[in-house]
This record gives C-alpha cells, sequence and structure tokens, in this order.
C-alpha cells in the first residue's frame, strides 16, 4: 500500500468506516475540500494590508503574488491542492481562474470537484474558480475564496458554469450531485 494521505476503500475500512453513510461534504477522502472547509471564514485585509496567511499560500507553491487586492480565488485553490496532494499537478497559471478547465480530468457536479465559470462575458478571459458543495435549483453552492474578500459559500447561477474537474491523483468521486435549498443572495461579483 502506497502512502498518499487519500483515505480510500482499504484505509476507510480499516478506520471502521463505513462508504456507505459517509457524509459527502465531509468525506475524509477529499483531503483537499477539508483544508478548504478549514479555512472558511479567513478573510482578506482592511485597506492597504494584507493577509500574511494568503501571501504564504502562494510562497508555499512557488507562485509570484504581490498581495490580497489581487484576485486570489486561483491561489486558495492552488493552495488547498497543493498542500494536501502534492503529486498533483496545478495548472501553468493558477492564478487564472479559465486555466483551471485544463487541471486532472472533467467530472460532473460533485463535493470537492473544482467548479470553473465564466465572469463578465462567457467567451471573456475573467473567470472565478471554486469547489462545489452542492445545488439548488439555479444555483450551484460553491466553496471558494475571494468570494465577498473571504473564505465563504456562495451561489452562483448554474448559466455561468464553464465545466468541473477533478484531481488527476484521485479515484473518481461518487459523481453525486448534492441538493441543498435556496439560500443566500447569488453573487456575480466574487469579489
Amino acid at each position: 500500500m502506497r502512502v498518499d494521505g487519500i483515505v480510500g476503500p482499504i484505509t476507510a475500512k480499516a478506520l471502521g468506516l463505513d462508504p456507505k453513510v459517509v457524509n459527502p461534504l465531509l468525506d475524509p477522502a477529499l483531503v483537499w475540500f477539508d483544508a478548504a472547509w478549514r479555512l472558511k471564514g479567513l478573510k482578506e485585509a482592511p485597506g492597504a494590508a494584507d493577509n500574511p496567511a494568503i501571501l504564504q499560500w502562494a510562497s508555499d507553491q512557488g507562485i509570484p503574488y504581490k498581495g490580497d487586492d489581487v484576485p486570489w480565488c486561483g491561489l486558495f485553490v492552488a493552495h488547498c491542492i497543493g498542500s494536501t496532494l502534492t503529486e498533483e499537478p496545478l495548472p501553468n497559471s493558477p492564478l487564472s481562474a479559465r486555466s483551471w478547465l485544463k487541471f486532472g480530468a472533467p467530472t460532473t457536479g460533485q463535493p470537492g470537484a473544482v467548479a470553473v465559470f465564466w465572469r463578465g462575458k462567457p467567451a471573456g478571459w475573467q473567470g472565478h474558480v471554486a469547489f462545489y458543495v452542492g445545488e439548488d435549483a439555479e444555483a450551484y453552492h460553491v466553496l471558494g475564496g475571494n468570494q465577498s474578500n473571504a473564505v465563504s459559500v456562495a451561489r452562483i447561477l448554474k448559466s455561468r458554469i464553464l465545466g468541473f474537474r477533478w484531481p488527476g491523483t484521485v479515484p473518481p468521486g461518487s459523481g453525486k450531485a448534492a441538493k441543498l435549498s435556496k439560500t443566500g443572495k447569488l453573487n456575480d461579483t466574487e469579489q
């Protein structure tokens, strides 16, 4: 058995976990998603100051980054994946949300999947990247960085999705969408 930090079926059984009853939002196999949840609530520093934790994420991943006034949704995803799945290749330009469309492998909306959205115009260069949490009839609920200047869960219209991606070094997820109730306003700026 190779140590990879992922709780697969054999490890889950050894830990006494029944994979049939694991809450997909708390699945111990989704180590990157767990790392993201632990950061929920972290905020940018106000004014000209920078949050040192956000700057450290960039330093840890070797990503040139000047300050938290620069969009950091891609940096958040890079930190969560890069710090937990050390063998997983990150996109060449992880700060660019749309570069995550080349990450890992295509998948469906399921807890832990990387969700990439357009911002501005569907064919433009701007975007937003976060982790799929669930969905209601009109929106995806995503856990991401730089959502209202913090790590938070936001609702984004389904019509804005460009694609879902799954880490290539991790066995495919359940493929099952998590149905959630419609709570909170729609986020259309991700800032």
